[in-house]
């Protein structure tokens, strides 16, 4: 039987989590409470036949690679994922890129170095660059009703999103088909964050909340920073390698879905 080690279960991963065990899978995770059990995380690790890690860097480290990578390195897992993060591509002022981008410019320097450091770690990795991930649960309908929704007045400001759901079947598909390297996951319409928040205030047949400067937006210093950053993530590569096209094109399709 296949066998799936996850570490983090957080959002993103528990959605794969099921997709797995739907496909018959046996799945263990590795969370918190785990996590520095050395021996037993060894073992979890000799009983892999796939590997995936959600887990972030932890200021300037990636904790599994700190404390699991040389157990990984070893390992005989014949699937291998990471999940990083468009991020390591900085700003390109709007500018459409795709994995033969340089990266590295932006803010998220342990991102970058995270993501080069599982590309060496051993021939069967898969590195998926996400953009802003959305999907039940985690979705502008909730940042609208909790009153957590901004429309901040930067003309010329786009991003890239994919819905988790998008996700899941991009890591699928490279599980079952696809070869090592890496690839981005988003998903075919990048748009700014005032046309995402104005359609799902639409839908839910409420005004948007007011258009304003940036300086009187009341962001969060993280927040700030990504409105510092202006992108379009190109999918062709996942597409053509994967055999995978998202069920969600654009944001007015995952948000229909969501809403429905």
């Amino acid at each position: 039987m296949a066998h799936l080690l996850v570490f983090g279960p957080g959002y993103t991963a528990s959605h794969i989590v099921i997709a797995a065990q739907e496909r018959e899978f046996a799945v263990e995770t590795i969370d918190r409470a785990t996590f520095a059990d050395e021996a037993h995380v060894t073992a979890a690790i000799g009983r892999a036949t796939h590997i995936l890690s959600s887990v972030p860097p932890d200021g300037d480290a990636d904790p599994v690679l700190a404390r699991h990578g040389p157990a990984i390195a070893r390992s005989d897992a014949r699937w291998i994922g990471y999940l990083s993060s468009s991020g390591v591509y900085g700003d390109t002022g709007g500018a459409w890129v795709d994995e033969a981008a340089p990266v590295g410019a932006g803010r998220r320097t342990a991102r970058t170095a995270a993501d080069l450091a599982w590309q060496a770690l051993h021939p069967q990795v898969r590195v998926f660059r996400l953009p802003g991930i959305y999907g039940p649960g985690r979705s502008p309908f909730d940042r609208v009703r909790s009153g957590q929704a901004h429309r901040v007045d930067l003309p010329g400001q786009v991003f890239s999103r994919i819905h988790v759901d998008d996700i899941v079947g991009g890591v699928l598909a490279s599980i079952e088909r696809g070869p090592a390297g890496v690839f981005n996951l988003a998903d075919d319409r990048p748009a700014s964050q005032n046309a995402v928040i104005e359609a799902a205030c639409a839908l839910l047949g409420i005004a948007p909340p007011p258009l304003l400067p940036l300086d009187r937006a009341g962001l969060s210093p993280a927040a700030r920073a990504f409105y510092a950053e202006n992108r379009r993530v190109a999918n062709g590569r996942a597409k053509r390698l994967l055999g995978w096209t998202p069920r969600h094109p654009d944001y007015r399709a995952g948000l229909r879905a969501l809403m429905a």
